[in-house]
């Protein structure tokens, strides 16, 4: 078995040494998501030239299977341009769902001009009505069904004909003569039961569905709560509209953790991993500004105990030390209860639990550094007052590191705002403001003049 990444190699090897037929062959035997990486190492006209160059059925796969999105939109508008009919035969080759996923980045008019040619292009266009991160931007039209009126035989020679149509399919929907989805016909119990046993009867309610409304995140916990390999789309009346399957979701777990590890660290979750620096700058320094702005907010804290920073000078070396365990410990708890919100593990009325966790650990983890902090401030010679100091300043920052870790993201997700966007610069201020004020301030009391 050939490894991913040597085929990978292997192809980009053959491009570099010109030798287009050989690549040509093993591209057509490569899986799409290798191909797609080959793709994206590519510079823009030479991926074009290859793209035109490899079959439909097989281009068009790799540009979906693509890690940056944009750089597959960009190559299919390009594509359109110089050669219409070579980027219609990539759309249709796909499925309606991947179709539309692709299409849908590009500008109204382009999309108009692309799909004006294109065979079934009313399926795509239906998809493109939706909001992509939506259930109905999830789905595909492309559904087995079979009626609740016919026998176990009419539904298995009902499959074979459909199964013509449809390359793959997880689940067989039981619907009405109005479409209308009754339930989920088990393969197992079709396959096993008398050709005359009415399907009716085989049958199994599904009370997990989703409307086309629904977020793409709601329905990946779904998928992932009840381990389900697919769920029906149905609009206001019941009418089965689509269905969203597994590997969809996978694509959007994927792509919902890339987006809230971006924005936890303060960047942009539009931001592409081949973007440009200056697109880099543009993402990213909002969110420095702002937290220059808190920034100056801890500095004018500090500022307000000069004549304590005077008097004892042994507080400049535990000040960052301070402000920064105070940091990480939030940055734990905030990461934790930011998951917990995330995947709805937080049942109601049970906020209070999760938050006291976070104080009470927050509360004995300052101890325990604390503790050791006391043995370090002695052995610098920095007196046994200081190091008690630094250990209440210690136990009380990771305090509030802790209740704002568990607080924040909880009272961001009642309100309806992600927490893994704002978190952390709220968690941030709150440890060194409060981190300062607490071993200035307990300086000022213990220590005194």
């Amino acid at each position: 078995m050939v490894k991913p990444v040597a085929i990978v190699r292997s192809m980009l090897d053959l491009l570099e040494r010109k030798n287009l037929r050989g690549f040509l062959k093993l591209a057509e035997k490569a899986e799409p998501a290798d191909l797609g990486d080959v793709l994206g190492s590519l510079d823009e006209e030479t991926r074009l030239e290859v793209v035109e160059a490899l079959p439909p059925n097989v281009s068009g796969p790799a540009l979906v299977e693509m890690a940056d999105e944009h750089q597959a939109e960009e190559t299919l508008e390009l594509l359109a341009e110089r050669s219409p009919e070579a980027a219609r035969n990539i759309v249709e080759e796909l499925a309606d769902d991947e179709a539309a996923d692709l299409v849908g980045g590009l500008d109204p008019a382009d999309q108009e001009r692309l799909l004006a040619s294109v065979e079934d292009r009313e399926e795509i266009e239906e998809l493109l009505r939706y909001d992509p991160e939506t259930a109905g931007g999830l789905m595909t039209a492309a559904v087995v069904t079979v009626r609740a009126s016919e026998t176990a035989g009419d539904a298995i020679d009902s499959l074979r004909r459909q199964a013509e149509e449809i390359e793959d399919f997880a689940q067989v929907y039981v619907v009405d003569d109005g479409d209308h989805l009754l339930g989920v016909l088990p393969i197992k119990a079709l396959v096993t039961s008398p050709a005359g046993r009415p399907v009716q009867d085989l049958m199994e309610d599904t009370e997990i569905r989703v409307s086309p409304e629904t977020d793409q995140e709601e329905v990946a916990r779904l998928m992932g709560r009840y381990n389900v390999p697919a769920v029906p789309v149905v609009d206001g009346a019941g009418k089965l509209l689509g269905q969203v399957t597994f590997d969809d979701v996978i694509d959007v777990v994927e792509s919902e953790q890339t987006e809230d590890l971006l924005q936890f660290g303060g960047t942009s979750a539009d931001e592409e991993l081949s973007a440009p620096w200056s697109g880099a700058v543009r993402s990213r320094l909002p969110w420095l500004a702002i937290n220059l702005c808190t920034a100056f907010l801890a500095g004018w804290v500090a500022s307000l105990f000069k004549e304590e920073i005077s008097r004892v000078l042994a507080l400049i070396f535990w000040m960052p030390i301070i402000a920064g365990m105070g940091g990480n410990g939030g940055t734990q708890a905030l990461a934790v209860t930011v998951r917990r919100v995330a995947l709805g593990l937080i049942p109601e009325g049970h906020a209070r639990r999760v938050i006291l966790k976070e104080v009470i650990a927050g509360l004995v983890n300052g101890l325990i550094i604390g503790l050791i902090a006391i043995c370090v401030a002695i052995l610098l010679g920095h007196g046994a007052k200081l190091g008690i100091v630094v250990l209440l300043a210690m136990m009380g920052n990771l305090f509030v590191a802790g209740f704002a870790g568990g607080f924040i993201p909880i009272l961001l997700g009642r309100l309806g705002v992600d927490p893994a966007v704002a978190s952390s610069i709220f968690v941030t201020t709150f440890t060194d403001v409060c981190g300062f004020l607490l071993l200035f301030g307990l300086t000022r009391m213990i220590i005194g003049a």
